[in-house]
C-alpha cells in the first residue's frame, strides 16, 4: 500500500498555470519547495470567475493515461486551499492535497461563489447554488483531464454540497466521501446556537467571520483534538480573503435540514465522523447510513477527532479510511 504520510522523494518540479475558461495560457515553471506539479484555473460563472486549484506529483502529458480525479469540497467558513492545502511549519503534514497527490490522484479543489480567490455575484452561496458552482467547475476539470467521473470528498457543509451534486449528477460521481456531514442536525448544540442568528442569515447574504471565529473551530467541540499551531496557520491563511463569508450554508443547516435524502444517493458512499463532532451525532449519521441504497457503503468514526477531522491530531485516520475506500477493488456482481 502507498505510504500516505511519507514518499517525499518525488521530483521537485512545480508549475503554476492560470487557465481562464475561454483560453489556455502557457505553463510557466517556478521555483518551489514542494515536490508537486500544481496549477490554477478560472471558470466563468456569468460575470465572475470561480477559482480552481490542482495538485499532482508530475505534470500531465498527452501520452500518459489520466490519473483518478479527487475533487475536494470546502465548508461554510474556510475557502479551499486553507482547508485542504494548509502548510504548518514544524507541525507535520496537514495538506490533504499533498497526501492524495502522493497516493497517485489528480487532486482538485475550488472556491465557491463569494469565497477565497473566487469572485462574488452577491448570492448567499447556499447548497443549491453550490451545486451549480460544482457543475461549472467540474466541466473545466473534465476538459483538462479527459475524465468525466470523479471521486468527491466534502467536509461539513461541503459534504452537503457534494452529496447534493451526487444526487443531481450521479453519472459524474465515482465514489463519495462525506466527512463531518450533517443529516437532520437533531440534538446538535452547535446548530442550536447558530439558530439564534437565523433571522440574520435570512436577511443578509454575508456574515462576519473573523480570526476568533476561525480559531473557535478547533476548540468548540473538544479542546485538545487539534494542534494550536494549526489553528493559527489556518487563520493566517484565510483572513487575507476578508472578514466575512456567505450566509447560505448556515441558513440551510439551521432552517432547512434534512437537505439530502439518502435514498436518492445511488453511488458508493463513505461517511466519516469525528468522535467529538458537535454538529452531527453518531445516531443521526447511522440513521442516514442505514438508508443509503448502494451496497458499497462504509461508515467510519475517527477516535480523538472533533468536527475538523482534516486538521486534527488524528487526521491520519481519515487519510487511511479515505484511501482504502477510494481504492476499493471492483465488485464482482452476483
Amino acid at each position: 500500500m502507498v505510504d500516505l504520510a511519507q514518499n517525499l522523494g518525488a521530483s521537485r518540479r512545480s508549475v503554476i498555470l492560470g487557465l481562464p475558461l475561454t483560453a489556455a495560457a502557457a505553463a510557466v515553471p517556478v521555483a518551489a519547495a514542494e515536490p508537486f506539479w500544481t496549477a490554477e484555473y478560472q471558470a466563468k460563472k456569468g460575470a465572475i470567475a470561480l477559482y480552481l486549484y490542482r495538485k499532482r506529483l508530475t505534470a500531465p502529458g498527452a501520452s500518459q493515461p489520466p490519473l483518478p480525479v479527487l475533487f475536494l469540497v470546502h465548508g461554510s467558513s474556510v475557502s479551499s486551499r486553507p482547508s485542504f492545502d494548509l502548510n504548518v511549519p514544524g507541525a507535520g503534514e496537514y495538506s490533504l492535497m499533498n497526501v492524495f497527490a502522493r497516493a497517485g490522484f489528480d487532486v482538485w479543489t475550488m472556491d465557491f461563489d463569494g469565497y477565497g480567490r473566487s469572485g462574488s455575484s452577491g448570492v448567499s452561496s447556499d447548497i443549491h447554488e453550490g451545486v451549480g458552482d460544482l457543475r461549472i467547475g467540474t466541466e473545466l476539470v473534465t476538459r483538462e483531464t479527459g475524465v468525466s467521473k470523479f471521486h468527491f470528498m466534502g467536509e461539513s457543509s461541503g459534504a452537503l454540497r457534494a452529496a447534493a451534486f451526487a444526487t443531481a449528477e450521479p453519472a459524474r460521481v465515482e465514489r463519495l466521501v462525506l466527512e463531518a456531514f450533517t443529516y437532520t442536525g437533531k440534538g446538535s448544540p452547535t446548530l442550536d446556537k447558530r439558530a439564534e442568528q437565523m433571522e440574520y442569515y435570512r436577511t443578509h447574504t454575508r456574515r462576519p467571520r473573523g480570526e476568533d471565529m476561525l480559531l473557535s473551530i478547533f476548540t468548540r467541540d473538544k479542546p485538545g483534538t487539534s494542534d494550536q499551531r494549526v489553528a493559527q496557520a489556518l487563520a493566517a491563511a484565510e483572513i487575507p480573503f476578508g472578514d466575512s463569508v456567505p450566509t447560505g450554508t448556515y441558513l440551510d443547516m439551521t432552517a432547512n435540514l434534512p437537505i439530502i435524502d439518502p435514498a436518492r444517493l445511488p453511488v458508493p458512499v463513505l461517511v466519516v465522523r469525528g468522535q467529538y463532532d458537535g454538529i452531527a451525532s453518531e445516531a443521526d449519521l447511522l440513521d442516514f447510513f442505514s438508508k443509503l441504497p448502494h451496497p458499497d457503503k462504509q461508515y467510519a468514526q475517527i477516535a480523538g477527532a472533533a468536527h475538523a477531522i482534516t486538521l486534527s491530531l488524528n487526521r491520519e485516520g481519515l487519510w487511511h479510511v479515505m484511501h482504502a475506500f477510494l481504492t476499493m477493488p471492483k465488485t464482482v456482481q452476483v
